[in-house]
């Protein structure tokens, strides 16, 4: 049997990794979707686009890690919650066969965007925060359009997720190999630009994007995951460790922290930027980083960790270290010019 995937949000950070691996996994056809590239092109927002752009799709399993960014909590979960409707609607439509959608949800299901939240995260255990939130909205919309006689769903929860798609703004491996690019360009030490709580006491944890693939094929077509959320991460790791590390391997000196916002100060270094990133695929400083999500991630005084029980009870038990994820993905950014070397000639 083949399965016919589409995947919503080609472009992204998850949506890049998913085709990757897809393209060398048997029993598999792809196709990806987003606004502006690949095998479809649609804007979700526009329902009558969406459509027309889906009027021979023929696919058996949808993966969607499409995402609107921009405003507020209560727009971002109208947009988004109708991205999914609009992409929904299209393939019934259409009569495609469709017997699973994989959303991906993160961490903000769990309430972190709104302070510091006990921990682990449980998938069932937790009560849910106050919204609006756009993951809630899309998962009774799943809910319901099962209930009615229409796909399976599964729900996978990563958390920082780490891959080398340029241009993703939410991408801490992007955040951390541009800024120590610049470190190293500048000969200034490669400072851990959060406080010393975060640095020293708190507990982090991302997941990789190739590997968060690889469990969404499981989470596509296993039968212990339909009808069910998972999270999945990697094991918890304190920033000092990973930070030393990092600056060992690229051959950076490290120095304590110096709690800083990268998003107002980093603008000011865009002279050395234009020196050491003019053959980028994106040399615009102001477009290349998200600084923005590096002073979320490394201004969270508080640990943040997902219990990965219920996936291994379930079946599914491949995992990654952080560190090697973390190097990997910086090196992969490097060779394909999303951010300059470490150290190299300019």
């Amino acid at each position: 049997m083949v399965h016919r995937a589409l995947v919503a949000g080609a472009n992204g950070i998850i949506g890049k990794a998913l085709l990757e691996e897809l393209a060398t996994t048997p029993g598999w056809e792809a196709q990806g979707l987003s606004r502006s590239h690949g095998h479809i092109r649609a804007d979700l927002t526009d329902a009558l686009q969406t459509r027309e752009a889906l009027r021979s799709a023929e696919c058996t399993h949808l993966f969607y890690a499409a995402y609107g960014p921009g405003g507020g909590l209560a727009e971002e979960d109208t947009r988004n919650s109708a991205m999914l409707r609009n992409l929904l609607d299209g393939l019934k439509h259409a009569g495609a066969p469709l017997r699973r959608v994989v959303l991906y949800q993160g961490a903000k299901v769990y309430g972190v965007h709104l302070g510091p939240v006990s921990t682990p995260f449980y998938e069932d255990e937790n009560p849910r925060p106050i919204g609006p939130n756009f993951y809630f909205t899309q998962e009774r919309e799943l809910r319901a359009r099962h209930a009615a006689g229409g796909p399976e769903w599964t729900i996978l929860r990563p958390d920082v997720v780490v891959g080398d798609a340029a241009g993703n703004a939410m991408n801490i491996a992007t955040v951390i190999g541009a800024y120590a690019a610049i470190c190293a360009a500048e000969g200034a030490a490669f400072r851990f630009p959060g406080s010393c709580t975060t640095y020293d006491r708190c507990l982090a944890q991302v997941t990789d994007a190739h590997a968060l693939a690889r469990a969404s094929l499981w989470a596509a077509t296993a039968d212990a995951a339909a009808g069910q959320a998972f999270n999945y991460v990697h094991a918890p790791f304190r920033w000092r460790r990973i930070w030393e590390a990092l600056a060992r391997h690229f051959g950076l000196v490290v120095g304590e922290p110096i709690p800083f916002s990268l998003t107002g100060h980093m603008p000011a270094l865009a002279p050395i930027w234009e020196r050491i990133g003019k053959d980028l695929v994106q040399p615009d400083f102001a477009r290349a980083v998200g600084w923005g999500f590096g002073d979320f991630v490394f201004g969270m005084e508080a640990d943040v960790i997902s219990d990965m029980t219920k996936i291994r009870l379930a079946g599914y038990a491949q995992d990654a270290n952080p560190l090697a994820v973390l190097v990997g993905a910086i090196e992969r950014q490097q060779q394909q010019g999303v951010i300059p070397r470490i150290g190299g000639q300019y």
